[in-house]
């Protein structure tokens, strides 16, 4: 009896290549590789001291403006030229991108705990306290926040520990009205009332109940945070009102460089795509958290 072909559409599909499809789709390419460049940041973060060839903060006009190691005139010195004080363009890159992730994930850390404290509290009390909060937001969200920073520089000075805490108020609004309304919604469920009803103490309710429940909502808004958290930390230290010197920051290395763009681009370009690439991966990510934690497209 002669055997039929095979159908290609009936062939049985290989196991490897049935789990590498849906690793990939499951984990895309753009995610991977936003999630390795994060990585790398954070490892440059923490190992600094033991990455960076110099000094940041050594100063050598004799080897000001130096390019770098593969342009004419470059040396292995200065692996990516150095600035108009001569300083090492490589170490202050890695210790920049050091300062800048810290106040950001500070920021948004205190921004996070402020916000849902506060929306957590309007939810509880309602009444008068709901409006002083929610007033409190919407004036934030209606005033742009480089007036409210300036204002505080202005009267406070500027300090490291006053500008960690000028990050951490900013977009804390967003916290505190997601929180708000979720919780008025989670009051609501019957799991929430069950518990109430069984005597639980408001904090139990709250953080025990409640928080989980609404914390992949609140986890997305702290990666969508996070980049522009460095984009406000980079745009105030560029006007120099942000972290000072001797402290260096992508910022502040931008506004350093800013005048010598046509002569001495390494000093703005690195740290320039340094904040997009950082930005992008976070943002890449936070996509992709969003997705992951949609009910509606698993």
């Amino acid at each position: 009896m002669k055997r039929q072909p095979l159908n290609p559409a009936e062939m049985p599909r290989s196991d490897s290549l049935f789990q590498r499809r849906h690793f990939f789709k499951r984990y895309p390419p753009f995610v991977m590789s936003a999630a390795l460049f994060l990585t790398i940041l954070i490892g440059v973060a923490l190992l600094a001291p033991i990455l960076s060839p110099n000094d940041y903060t050594t100063i050598d006009l004799r080897a000001r403006l130096q390019a770098p190691v593969w342009m004419e005139g470059g040396n292995w010195d200065h692996l990516l030229g150095s600035d108009n004080l001569g300083r090492d363009v490589l170490s202050r890159l890695i210790y920049s991108i050091r300062l800048s992730l810290l106040v950001a994930f500070v920021g948004t850390i205190i921004g996070a705990v402020l916000g849902t404290t506060l929306g957590f509290v309007a939810a509880h009390f309602r009444g008068w306290v709901d409006d002083i909060v929610m007033v409190a937001v919407d004036f934030q969200a209606s005033l742009p926040f480089f007036i409210i920073a300036l204002t505080l520089l202005a009267f406070f000075g500027n300090s490291m520990m006053l500008f960690i805490i000028l990050m951490g108020i900013y977009g804390w609004e967003r916290y505190a009205r997601i929180t708000r309304g979720l919780t008025l919604s989670a009051l609501t469920h019957g799991y929430a009332v069950s518990v109430k009803t069984l005597g639980a103490n408001p904090k139990r309710v709250y953080l025990r109940h409640i928080l989980p429940n609404i914390s992949s909502t609140l986890i997305v808004n702290m990666t969508l945070n996070f980049p522009a958290t460095i984009i406000m930390e980079t745009s105030l230290s560029f006007l120099g009102i942000g972290i000072q010197p001797p402290m260096t920051s992508l910022g502040n290395m931008l506004g350093f460089g800013r005048d010598y763009l046509t002569t001495a681009w390494w000093i703005t370009v690195f740290p320039g795509i340094t904040i997009f690439l950082a930005t992008l991966s976070m943002s890449i990510l936070g996509d992709w958290v969003r997705d992951r934690l949609d009910p509606t497209l698993k």
